[in-house]
């Protein structure tokens, strides 16, 4: 049973788009900060919901199956598979990781659309429409590029300048062109229902003024400055392949459908939604979407900031009637925005932007089949894009695998759990402790405190920099007391220094969880621990009775290990230790460069 101060936190990682496989650009923004962040928080005694799933819809996949000559349908399954394939495998502890081509998500966004619809938010308007000229079907705004009107940037896509932030349409580009075939839109009257965003100006500016402090500057700063701007938006669109409008007259047209955006960030609360009802209490999910104290947090790469610091909670303000036109909340309730919308910066690799067609990429699964899991975990928390654009280089990969995982983490536990093994084959009862081994027992108990501080706000980078300081730590003490040379002499104070490492050994492994969850769990049983220690995903077939089945990323996190140094029992038979991480050759990356078709920017 939870106690009185057990925080319910919704973690809310971003939709990967079911077009094609994930890069690890993609993972170190929405995915694996969002796994970091829920694994603290679980072991803090939390009740953590982490959902997510794939964005099915959008002319992407349209154009893409019709390219292969087969349903949108069928591309959006096969990347729901790969995708989700790829994110079991990077240890992401998805409570549920589903998909927006579910009757209950449908269900969801449309139960959304018409009470914004009865609280004045949403209304019909004739607006002009893209047309391909050559195959007559309708281009959508994403698939219109030309040059902003506002800020010349030559780049600017049919909705959003990416430079500038601003909201467009499409017929306002300078020089629009398709990017599908390069040929000139033609603009046509089409009708349409559009979201009200102009009557949440001032409740989200009063909102958003409330995060300073709270929020990564960058975001807050740039979401304020979207406000000056905001205009209605289409959440209709002339297309054949997405959520059917639920009105008379539209539903079971088979050329207007509710537009992607609209139903992919509703995805978060009916993925809740159907959590619940998978978990046999249907409404499970209100301890996180209705109660006041409720907390949740939103994790994306920084091109996704306006979908959730403006536009998913303009949808959750009117549904509960608190927009400037009033209004009563539907039958889901009083719907909690978001806490903080946690945006990484952009990662590029050798000082390149990533791109699939130039061949600078490296998807999840081929890193996977090289290296270690834990290895690119543990690259993305120290060294991603958290608040700057970064750029990932195969030479630092290799440095900090080799330098930072091998031969300081790697090598404490190893040396540690070696000697103890062999020398007495248990964790050895220690004898009077001098201030040297008060000094680092109390140190370790102490990062506890510093690190769950950095985590609980998001900063990766702060936390696992605390967390290698104290195996720093006891690496120079295990060095300085040299047990090995206490054998014959001193074997009781032999017993003592190894008795003091493998507790400092065993507060690393908890520090290091959220960040490296494999490998902890390597660490648990060599330290004679017995049981799941890390927590991980597993992937399951459903189906919505007795409807198309897909596999689910699902999992059973809650365990009685907590965030706090547990002391270790004397007597506990000792595993002879297996190198946890793998030492990279520096020969690497000269083959990943030649990988990526040709020499690095950052090479010498």
């Amino acid at each position: 049973m939870a106690s009185a101060n057990t925080r319910h936190i919704l973690a809310a990682p971003a939709w990967p788009y079911a077009n094609g496989p994930r890069h690890i650009g993609h993972v170190s923004g929405f995915a694996l900060p969002s796994d970091m962040f829920s694994r603290y928080q679980r072991m803090a005694g939390n009740q953590v919901l982490m959902v997510s799933g794939t964005d099915e819809h959008g002319t992407p996949i349209t154009v893409q199956a019709d390219q292969e000559g087969i349903t949108p349908r069928q591309v959006a399954d096969r990347y729901n598979q790969v995708i989700g394939n790829d994110l079991h495998d990077l240890g992401m502890s998805y409570n549920l990781f589903t998909r927006t081509t579910t009757r209950n998500h449908y269900d969801v966004t449309q139960e959304i659309f018409k009470t914004l619809l009865a609280n004045g938010y949403i209304f019909p308007k004739t607006t002009l429409g893209a047309i391909s000229p050559s195959t007559g079907r309708t281009l959508p705004d994403r698939y219109i590029e030309g040059t902003c009107p506002i800020c010349s940037y030559p780049g600017a896509r049919g909705d959003q300048c990416d430079n500038c932030g601003n909201q467009l349409d499409p017929h306002e580009l300078i020089n629009p062109k398709s990017k599908i075939n390069g040929e000139t839109p033609q603009f046509v009257d089409s009708e349409h229902y559009f979201l009200d965003l102009p009557a949440f100006t001032e409740v989200l500016g009063s909102w958003l003024q409330s995060k300073s402090g709270q929020w990564r500057p960058n975001v807050l700063k740039f979401s304020l400055n979207l406000l000056d701007d905001l205009r209605p938006r289409a959440i209709t669109r002339d297309l054949d392949w997405g959520v059917p409008v639920p009105l008379d007259g539209w539903s079971g047209r088979p050329d207007k459908k509710i537009y992607v955006w609209f139903d992919a960030v509703i995805g978060y609360l009916s993925a809740s939604i159907e959590w619940a009802r998978r978990s046999g209490d249907p409404d499970a999910w209100r301890a996180w979407w209705n109660e006041p104290g409720a907390e949740a947090y939103y994790f994306m790469g920084k091109d996704n900031i306006t979908y959730h610091s403006e536009i998913w909670p303009a949808i959750l303000l009117g549904y509960g009637g608190k927009g400037a036109r009033g209004g009563e909340p539907g039958p889901l309730g009083t719907l909690n925005l978001p806490s903080e919308v946690v945006s990484s910066e952009y990662l590029t690799m050798e000082g390149r932007k990533f791109s699939s067609s130039r061949q600078v990429v490296i998807y999840v699964k081929d890193f996977l089949e090289r290296y270690d899991v834990d290895a690119l975990r543990y690259y993305v928390a120290v060294a991603g894009p958290e608040n700057q654009d970064t750029d990932f280089t195969w030479s630092e990969f290799v440095r900090r695998n080799n330098d930072e995982l091998v031969a300081t983490w790697g090598n404490l536990v190893n040396r540690a759990v070696s000697f103890a093994s062999k020398n007495i084959g248990s964790i050895p009862e220690p004898g009077r402790l001098t201030d040297v081994d008060r000094d680092l027992l109390a140190n370790s108990a102490k990062s506890f405190s510093a690190v769950g501080e950095q985590l609980n706000r998001s900063r990766f980078k702060a936390a696992i920099g605390e967390a290698m300081r104290t195996v720093s730590e006891a690496n120079k003490y295990f060095s300085d007391q040299a047990p090995w040379k206490l054998r014959t002499s001193d074997p009781e104070r032999m017993a003592t220094v190894l008795h003091v490492t493998l507790q400092a050994v065993d507060d690393a492994k908890t520090l290091l969880t959220p960040f490296l969850p494999r490998s902890s769990q390597a660490v648990h049983e060599m330290l004679g621990g017995t049981g799941d220690w890390s927590g991980m995903p597993r992937v399951e077939t459903v189906d919505e009775d007795g409807g198309p089945s897909y596999p689910v990323i699902t999992g059973d996190y809650d365990t009685s290990f907590r965030w706090e140094s547990r002391p270790v029992a004397p007597g506990t038979k000792l595993s002879a230790p297996k190198p946890l991480f793998t030492k990279l050759d520096q020969s690497v990356v000269d083959e990943e460069i030649a990988r990526l078709g040709g020499n690095s920017d950052n090479k010498n």
